[in-house]
Parts: C-alpha cells; sequence; structure tokens
C-alpha cells in the first residue's frame, strides 16, 4: 500500500529546494543499488525538526550510508553533533566519505555494529533521536530511547505506517513491532505523540 498518492508526493517533491549534489548522488546511487533511504521529503522533515527544536546533539540508531545524517548536519551549527551507528562496515566508508566531501565530518562520528548495544554504550542526552533499524526492534529502541532525550526531546521512527501491513492482516516479526511501537507510543504519558504521512510515515514524538 502506497501512503501518499504518486501525484500529490511528486508535487511536494517539486517544491523542495535545491539539494546539494552529494545528496542527489546518494538518491541516485540508492535507486541504482535499490538500497533503502528515507527520501528528500522524509529528509527534509527532520531537517525542519531539529531547528526548530535548536538540536545540538542527535543519535541516529541505523544510518545507513549517510543520508539522513547529512539532512541532519546542514540543520545543525558548527559546534552541532551528530552520532551514526550501523551494522555495515562499507556503509560507514561511503558515509565518511560523503560527510567529507560536504565538509561535515568534523561533526558527525559513525559507530559500527548493532545499533542498540551502541547506544547502551554511549553516555548522556540528545536533543534528538532517529530511528531506522530493524522494525522487530523498534519496541525496545523506543524504550531506551525516550529515558536519553531532554525535556523537550525528540524521538522519530521511520516506517511507521510500513506500507500498511498491519491492516492487511500480516504477522510477521517487523510488522508486529511496527504496531507495537505506534501502540505504546500513544499509550505513553511521557511524550505527545503522532503520526506524519509523509513516504511510510514517521511517528515523532516529543518528551513532555
Amino acid at each position: 500500500m502506497q501512503i501518499v498518492h504518486p501525484d500529490i508526493e511528486a508535487y511536494m517533491g517539486e517544491l523542495l529546494p535545491q539539494r546539494h549534489p552529494v545528496l542527489l548522488e546518494m538518491e541516485q546511487e540508492a535507486r541504482e543499488q535499490d538500497f533503502p533511504i528515507i527520501g528528500p521529503l522524509v529528509g527534509n522533515h527532520l531537517a525542519q525538526l531539529a531547528r526548530m527544536t535548536g538540536a545540538r546533539r542527535i543519535m541516529e540508531l541505523g544510518s545507513g550510508f549517510g543520508y539522513s545524517a547529512l539532512w541532519f548536519a546542514q540543520a545543525l551549527d558548527d559546534d552541532g553533533e551528530i552520532i551514526c551507528t550501523d551494522g555495515s562496515a562499507s556503509n560507514r566508508t561511503r558515509a565518511e566519505a560523503a560527510f567529507a566531501e560536504v565538509g561535515v565530518r568534523p561533526r558527525i562520528s559513525f559507530h559500527t555494529g548493532d545499533a542498540l548495544q551502541l547506544f547502551n554504550g554511549i553516555e548522556g542526552t540528545f536533543d534528538l533521536i532517529f530511528c531506522d533499524i530493524d522494525k522487530h526492534e523498534y519496541p525496545e529502541a523506543y524504550r531506551m530511547s525516550v529515558p536519553r532525550l531532554r525535556r523537550g526531546g525528540i524521538l522519530v521512527f521511520d516506517n511507521a505506517l510500513w506500507y500498511g501491513r498491519m491492516l492487511e492482516g500480516n504477522s510477521d516479526a517487523s510488522t508486529k513491532g511496527v504496531a507495537e511501537l505506534n501502540r505504546i507510543a500513544f499509550e505513553d504519558d511521557r511524550v505527545h505523540a503522532g503520526l506524519v504521512p509523509i513516504r511510510d510515515g514517521l511517528l515523532v514524538c516529543r518528551v513532555r
């Protein structure tokens, strides 16, 4: 199930300002290799959230080859910090080359391994946490993330509408993980939760 009508999605895409050539290259690479990225509409929304909240320290759980981190990096001041995680060393190499080309390498650190294990070993609180890991791990990622955010901090999960599979009777682990994530977020009185129906849906939670 496509969440947004293709014509509406195309219209929204046409409204976006010109993107950095490196972002365009990464989008082309993702298309050619069928590599999942958040895309420009979500990237623009994440950057807007970072700017609106004055985020200075951002944690990414699942960074791929650095596409989302580049959107965040362009929204931060020079003293901002982004911590990336991914299980692939080749993704890290590709990401760090892109960060260097754009000139944001000093404000981004990239850790390779299991995202939740890495997260558990990184100290401090965050202004914004973005999660795009295996969907069956979403509920645990939520439970770990909320206590690590400052008051007013933002927690965002990608694929929160999961192509509508929860409406089609799909019972695999990924679909169950997304459905459980949404349930616990909307029942959690520590946060204000909302679903944003762009691309495959974003769950956005603000810590009360």
